[in-house]
């Protein structure tokens, strides 16, 4: 069993099995289409809120981490790149992982994958329903009952904390804190009640979820056609925003640039990979495309530089306009900016913020049904998941079912719910696409088909790493001096250096190319950075995916059913 459960697929057949099929994919999607789509997905939530959490610590050089993740996902989508053209189905990092490491890991990436998709677009949606509750408010003075805007979670804590502020003595509250504390219990008294449970539910952030979900279970055409629109709209509002912004700056809020040094900025690591996942996305749509071979790496590299500089602009001007502290609790920093500065600019944020925040929405929406669809083909999931519909032409049980789990987790999960747990399904998912192609045998360069270049790691991946070594020299001591006294974050640093160690002896022994092993690195340093309790909920996610990989997709493996024909 340890042997089987490791079985490889070989990329002649995977590419063959989508052609076997009863009804296809369309294959519309052109190089600007899913560049598009890889935009859709990384300039929303990220630019529109998470920018401010990140601005608060790193300060003004939380700019340097968006050139650091963008460095970082330029190694992760150079990986990406040639497996989408050596593999050219969907998938994504768990079809590639297949392919390099084995079925085990292909299922526990697929199922970190389902975790970060679905994370992702409940946060979406609930971010979704706060912009456009703000539109209503403060553009057409509409304002919904407060108890279809909230989840119960939230809405019960907030009413304890306003009864205990209250309670104690008030003398020590601002006007700020007295106004939340009075507004959280009036949203309490005012909910229905079935029994003595007050009703609250998020409704606008359910009702998008359906909205979009039809959408992506109408066609692929209508989904691409409606991301275009507002990709083409929101890049326009962010280069308007940015060239006002310009007028407001005030370089002195420019110093210090690191007021918490480098260890502030990478405070935001979750954040900004948590905004960055549209390349994964992309990827999902290859059977979709006309020319996946050459249009999916482009797109993959436009995708990125677009937003790098769009980010790295906001980050600029978000800090040169207010001082960084100002960031503090600030969920929409753009709007907060102009608040008092230019109003009518905050009303144009509010509707962008909307149309951005739904073209992410759209893009998570179009991906995991298609991570469930490959999954279901290779055996790992019932038949079910990968049915398409006749007409559409999309995978219409798995489009259903995303859309019900986000739907009802939009509904009535908490609204505080991180972004660390897609955090690391990233991660996870482009370490092990970079580690793949350490491990896949090398090809030549094909025309039309992209292909890394070859850099020899030999001598620069030693010398990176004892440079990463002396300039870190200060944790390296404290965590080898205190190991069993500090926290897990210490012999997580630890256990990245030995993994660091060994990867770098094998690229001096093996040749390893450059690009990928820096991409593994990379990668795993930010993974180290994580929160604790996140990785406990990963692992937890884990364990049940590992559960029904045992009791299900081992049995139904499509390599099992083959290996027991080839017996008998």
């Amino acid at each position: 069993m340890g042997g089987s459960i490791f079985r490889k697929k070989k990329i002649g057949n995977i590419i063959a099995e989508p052609e076997g099929q009863d009804h296809g994919l369309n294959r519309i999607l052109t190089v600007k289409d899913l560049t598009f789509l890889g935009i859709a997905a990384v300039v929303g939530a990220g630019i529109f809120s998470t920018i401010g959490s990140a601005a608060f610590h790193g300060g003004p050089g939380v700019s340097l981490l968006f050139v650091i993740t963008a460095v970082t996902c330029g190694f992760s989508a150079l990986c990406y790149a040639e497996f989408a053209s050596r593999v050219p189905v969907s998938g994504s990092a768990y079809t590639y992982s297949y392919v390099s490491f084995g079925e085990i890991v292909a299922w526990v990436i697929g199922w970190a994958l389902i975790l970060e998709y679905a994370i992702g677009n409940i946060v979406v949606a609930i971010s979704w329903s706060g912009y456009f509750n703000n539109l209503l408010v403060h553009v057409f003075h509409i304002h919904l009952p407060d108890w279809l805007l909230v989840d119960p979670e939230t809405a019960i804590n907030a009413y304890n904390d306003a009864v205990k502020g209250l309670a104690g003595n008030t003398a020590g509250l601002t006007p700020e804190d007295l106004k939340n504390h009075q507004f959280a219990i009036e949203a309490y008294n005012a909910a229905p009640r079935i029994g003595n449970m007050p009703v609250f539910l998020n409704l606008p952030a359910f009702i998008i979820t359906g909205l979009i979900t039809w959408l992506a279970y109408i066609g692929i055409k209508e989904s691409k056609q409606s991301a275009n629109f507002m990709v083409l709209f929101k890049i326009g509002v962010i280069i308007f925003i940015i060239v006002v912004g310009a007028f407001f700056v005030d370089t002195n809020n420019w110093t210090p640039f690191l007021p918490n040094r480098f260890e502030g900025v990478l405070k935001g690591v979750s954040a900004v990979f948590y905004a960055y996942i549209g390349f994964d996305a992309i990827s999902t749509t290859a059977e979709e495309c006309r020319n996946p071979q050459r249009d999916l790496p482009r797109s993959m590299i436009y995708s990125l530089v677009i937003c790098t500089v769009l980010y790295i602009a906001v980050a600029l001007i978000l800090t040169g306009i207010e001082n960084y502290t100002s960031f503090k609790n600030v969920s929409d920093p753009l709007a907060f900016v102009f608040e008092k500065r230019a109003p009518w600019v905050e009303k144009i944020v509010s509707v962008s913020a909307v149309v951005a925040t739904t073209s992410v929405l759209l893009v998570f929406q179009i991906g995991q049904p298609r991570i469930w669809m490959s999954m279901s083909r290779d055996g790992l999931l019932p038949k079910v998941f990968q049915k398409i519909h006749p007409r559409y032409k999309t995978p219409s049980f798995s489009t259903i079912l995303t859309g019900v789990i986000v739907g009802l987790g939009a509904l009535f999960l908490e609204s505080g719910l991180v972004t660390d747990l897609t955090s690391i399904g990233t991660l996870f998912a482009f370490i092990l696409v970079c580690g793949g192609l350490l491990v896949l045998p090398p090809v030549k360069k094909e025309p039309g088909k992209f292909k890394i270049p070859y850099i020899n790691g030999r001598y620069i991946i030693p010398v990176l790493l004892a440079l990463f070594v002396y300039l870190f020299r200060g944790r390296v001591v404290t965590s080898i001096e205190n190991i069993g006294n500090e926290g897990y974050q210490e012999v997580l640093f630890l256990l990245f250096l030995v993994i660091a160690t060994v990867l770098a002896v094998k690229t001096v022994i093996r040749r390893y190319s450059f690009i990928p092993v820096m991409g593994v690195l990379s990668c795993l340093y930010l993974l180290i950075e994580i929160p604790a309790i996140s990785w406990l909920w990963f692992f937890v996610w884990m364990a049940v995916g590992l559960l029904i990989y045992f009791l299900y997709g081992y049995r139904n493996s499509n390599l099992a059913n083959r290996g027991q024909q080839q017996k008998l």
